[in-house]
């Protein structure tokens, strides 16, 4: 229903769209690697890079940024099918530190200097980012980071901690938020926005082992880290208006709409599988109400983002994407609980060798619990509620 609903809503020429994307994503990115993302497995550096930069070769990877670094006029319809086709497919995205936080911050507002030297590498993941704003006492009250930056000449001296660090493993540069006026009158008022190379003396990275097994997240640590003042972006202690655009793009991107999508189909095709009674679960009355509502709901959230897209036609963050982050996140767990509920009791397994459990209905415990995350980065659901009522509300 979703499917012709929306085939329905598009002309000619997106539909055409559409179909030019759906095939290259399906016939172009390695089968293996599209199989492992599907699954929820972990993917190497390696796979990131390889899906990224085909993606680049082919003017599909940050069709958002300006035209002069990569970037495609394309409507704003044209960018959500995008990104649906390549969620439905299981394609990794094009690393989301470089294309949607720091390449639109540098295009937004860096130098020209600096837009030559890094825009270029991180549309194609030469370089591989990480983003250093959490803290241990500074995660949704970020304002409250305690990194220090000193100047000191021509450079920056940086002290401090960031934690919840994704993929940090992998990254050549993390983009930071620093206190660089620790005596702002407001503690937003203190803070600079700085690129650190990850290979600087004194930067530690220490793994983060999370409940589903998986090495994702990190911890970093800066000991007396000597950063060149050329790699301040923006004004000194403008970091925190740098930091709300970029907050804004990320969570316009983490809908995962498409992937939500992808993963009820799913569902839907094992439990045509699964006999029940004289049936089978598909046939359920119960559970094919659920399935309705999660769809009806998707599809909401389907048409609410197309309306946030094309009213950020200019390229500034609205503040519904507050309202995107905290609905997709509810949908992203929504589907993989439905998913879990369908592998039953073969969720138990975890793939483990010798058993006979399927081995997608043994990857839905991993996936379910690491979609307990969502509501959490990126700005909490309960953030994302402040933001709504304040800035969109008006309460």
């Amino acid at each position: 229903m979703m499917g012709a609903v929306m085939e329905l809503a598009l002309g000619a020429d997106d539909l055409a769209f559409r179909d030019r994307m759906r095939q290259f994503f399906t016939t172009r990115i390695p089968e293996e690697i599209r199989r492992r993302a599907a699954l929820g497995e972990d993917l190497s550096r390696d796979d990131f890079v390889t899906t990224q930069q085909l993606l680049h070769e082919n003017g599909l990877a940050v069709p958002r940024w300006p035209a002069e670094w990569g970037g495609r006029d394309w409507t704003p319809l044209q960018l959500e099918i995008w990104r649906g086709e390549m969620q439905a497919a299981s394609v990794p995205e094009p690393l989301a530190f470089n294309a949607n936080m720091l390449g639109p911050v540098v295009a937004t507002f860096g130098t020209q200097e600096q837009k030559e030297r890094f825009l270029p590498p991180t549309a194609r993941l030469d370089i591989w980012w990480c983003q250093g704003f959490s803290e241990p006492e500074a995660g949704s009250d970020l304002a409250s980071l305690k990194t220090r930056a000193v100047r000191d000449g021509d450079s920056y001296i940086v002290n401090g901690q960031k934690t919840w660090t994704t993929l940090a493993q992998y990254a050549d540069w993390i983009f930071a938020l620093v206190r660089t006026n620790p005596d702002a009158p407001k503690r937003q008022a203190g803070i600079s926005f700085l690129l650190i190379d990850m290979n600087t003396p004194g930067v530690t990275v220490r793994p983060i082992k999370l409940v589903d097994g998986g090495h994702e997240v990190n911890e970093v640590f800066f000991e007396d880290v000597r950063v060149p003042a050329e790699n301040l972006v923006g004004d000194e202690n403008g970091g925190w208006s740098i930091a709300k655009f970029l907050l804004g793009n990320e969570r316009t991107g983490v809908t995962r709409l498409g992937w939500s999508k992808a993963r009820v189909a799913e569902a839907k095709a094992h439990a045509a599988d699964i006999a029940v009674g004289a049936g089978t679960l598909l046939d359920d009355p119960l559970f094919a109400a659920r399935v309705v509502e999660l769809e009806n709901e998707l599809l909401a959230l389907e048409l609410t983002q197309m309306r946030v897209a094309a009213s950020s036609r200019d390229g500034k963050p609205n503040p519904a994407s507050s309202l995107l982050k905290l609905r997709g996140s509810e949908l992203q767990q929504a589907a993989t609980e439905l998913l879990l509920d369908v592998a039953g009791t073969d969720a138990l397994s975890g793939g483990a060798d010798g058993s006979p459990a399927p081995e997608w209905a043994a990857a839905t415990a991993t996936r379910y619990l690491n979609a307990r995350k969502v509501s959490i980065y990126s700005g909490s659901s309960e953030v994302q509620r402040t933001i709504i009522a304040s800035s969109i509300l008006g309460l």
